[in-house]
């Protein structure tokens, strides 16, 4: 499959932006989230910024945040990872047969 164009605006500029069919709305998504970033870096920065030093603010601080939940991701992996060996091995001690106590 061929991907759409799809015309986002960011920043108040529109943007001609090749899309995978079927992630139209992700790319939607991913746009809006950019312009509500780059308003609000926009809007704590001081007037005299560019648009490059503003969206620059705005990368920098969306790959901070993707760092963050990449870290915090890999320590739920690890938590639940953890678990599912005590699981396995509570398992495993359930399937051996007990030896029966002589009589």
């Amino acid at each position: 499959m061929s991907p759409n164009t799809l015309t986002i605006n960011v920043a108040n500029k529109s943007l001609k932006i090749a899309c995978p069919v079927g992630e139209e709305s992700a790319l939607l998504a991913a746009a809006q989230e950019l312009n509500l970033r780059f308003t609000k870096a926009n809007d704590k920065t001081c007037a005299n910024s560019s648009l490059e030093q503003s969206m620059l603010m705005t990368a920098l601080n969306l790959s901070y945040d993707l760092l963050k939940a990449q870290e915090a991701a890999e320590k739920e992996k690890l938590v639940l990872e953890s678990k599912i060996e005590l699981l396995q091995s509570t398992i495993e001690q359930a399937l051996i047969p007990t030896e029966k106590a002589p009589t």
